[in-house]
């Protein structure tokens, strides 16, 4: 009876054993490389700096992003494997076009061991700076001004001059007027999403859940004073009808009466991602959708699809030399689907504004070619140049040559290599302890040169 009794308890100890080991195959993929592990703090600690940012829409910003994360210790199976335990952020900025934004964003991986991965995010933002050039494939063409559409520029420093330049009003509009914002609106935003995903099998795929909802309001700037020129001397004129104004009016767009938007999300997700905030290895892809229905308190109904495939790998180059690289394809659903919603597509690892701008084509301005399809591909080589230690916090140099391509139609059968745009560029990376990036980029187009700092990794 005795050496049954120990015998049993033997296999149920190997057992439960057995079971802790195996509860954690669904992360074993993610196990970081023994480089950043051993630079990864222990504990609760916080990151807080404050947020210079440059963006050629939103202007210089100032404000300051905070991160209290907490990473537990060496000796928890998950140390290895997550980011974090977990991190709560709040950001607060402010720019020059008076645009203002704050975010928090709570991110709990593999809560307490388990498969299920919970993010809450509120968003308040006000922007005046938003662009609009239309919303078709017409956009692939040179710019136009919203008053005379006849007139192209090959730059967008010409373009800019030209839209200062006084012209004679036009029908409801003053007797002289400047379309220096013509192509600008205000968005004011309230935004909360919730959402949990399970990790299936090994980990490496996932099935995501979301619900958020927003409350939006636009204004568009006719009759506005605004800067102009005549005869090369600057003065001042009400501004003239809107480019976004006159496609809502002969019926080209939806939405700019904003209202309440609410949204159901789903995604199936596949990463094998080491790192997420700055990946050596691994694959991340993912098929996302949002679905909006007065069904569910939506004043708005329209259906958006999203593929997304990153890769990332480590080359035999200096102390870590990271090739990384990004392709996407999206479209939207519904006859009356709202204007904003052509402007970025949702990911469950951050929305992608599109196409134009910091995130997609960096050598263009944000919202530059706007359509109900879009595609686009982006590639970096990222070289850390040196580790530096400065009391307990860990900063690693280094550089990112990038080059970035894509387009947009109307419908999504025509998405293909015609018409596409090119941008290229290089920029400098800082990374503080592991989690947190800080970037400066420099993109150029045959349209313009632009640049950009802040924080994140662009994928």
């Amino acid at each position: 009876m005795r050496t049954w009794l120990t015998a049993s308890l033997g296999l149920c100890a190997a057992a439960a054993s057995a079971q802790q080991v195996d509860s954690l195959s669904f992360i074993r993929s993610k196990r970081m490389a023994d480089a950043d592990l051993a630079k990864k703090r222990e504990g609760l600690f916080v990151t807080g700096l404050p947020d210079l940012s440059s963006d050629p829409v939103t202007g210089f910003g100032v404000g300051v992003k905070t991160n209290i994360i907490w990473n537990g210790t060496r000796d928890n199976p998950l140390f290895a494997y997550t980011p974090y335990l977990m991190r709560l952020r709040a950001n607060a900025a402010y720019f020059t076009s008076n645009a203002r934004e704050f975010t928090l964003s709570l991110d709990v991986p593999y809560y307490q061991g388990t498969r299920w991965r919970y993010r809450v995010d509120f968003k308040a933002q006000q922007n005046p700076a938003n662009l609009y050039f239309g919303s078709s494939e017409a956009t692939l063409g040179r710019l136009r001004l919203p008053s005379n559409p006849d007139e192209t520029f090959a730059t967008y420093a010409a373009y800019d001059a030209a839209r200062k330049t006084l012209r004679p009003g036009q029908a409801g509009e003053a007797a002289e007027v400047t379309d220096a914002l013509s192509n600008r609106f205000r968005e004011t935003e309230f935004m909360l999403n919730l959402k949990a995903d399970y990790a299936l099998g090994k980990g490496t795929w996932r099935v995501m859940g979301g619900y958020e909802i927003q409350h939006l309001a636009y204004d568009t700037f006719q009759g506005t004073t605004a800067e102009a020129t005549r005869n090369g001397e600057e003065t001042t004129a009400p501004n003239g009808t809107s480019l976004l104004q006159r496609d809502a009016q002969q019926g080209r767009i939806f939405g700019l009466d904003g209202g309440w938007v609410s949204i159901i999300q789903t995604a199936l997700i596949h990463d094998t991602r080491d790192f997420e905030p700055d990946p050596t290895r691994g694959v991340y892809f993912e098929a996302a959708n949002e679905f909006s229905s007065p069904a569910i308190g939506s004043q708005f109904r329209f259906n958006k699809l999203f593929f997304q495939g990153r890769a990332y790998r480590k080359l035999p180059v200096g102390p870590r030399t990271v090739l990384a690289g990004r392709v996407g394809a999206g479209t939207i659903f519904g006859k009356e689907a709202p204007f904003f919603e052509f402007q970025d597509q949702w990911s469950p690892d951050g929305s992608i504004n599109a196409l134009g701008g910091r995130q997609s084509l960096r050598g263009y301005r944000a919202n530059r070619f706007l359509a109900r399809s879009l595609a686009f591909a982006n590639a970096e080589l990222r070289i850390r140049l040196a580790d530096v230690k400065l009391g307990k916090q860990n900063f690693g140099l280094g550089v990112a040559p990038f080059a970035d391509a894509g387009t947009v139609r109307d419908r999504w059968q025509d998405l293909g290599l015609r018409d596409v745009r090119f941008s290229y560029g290089a920029g400098a990376r800082i990374a503080w302890n592991l989690s947190t990036m800080l970037y400066a980029d420099y993109g150029v187009s045959k349209e313009d040169r632009l640049f950009y700092f802040g924080i994140g990794q662009n994928f």
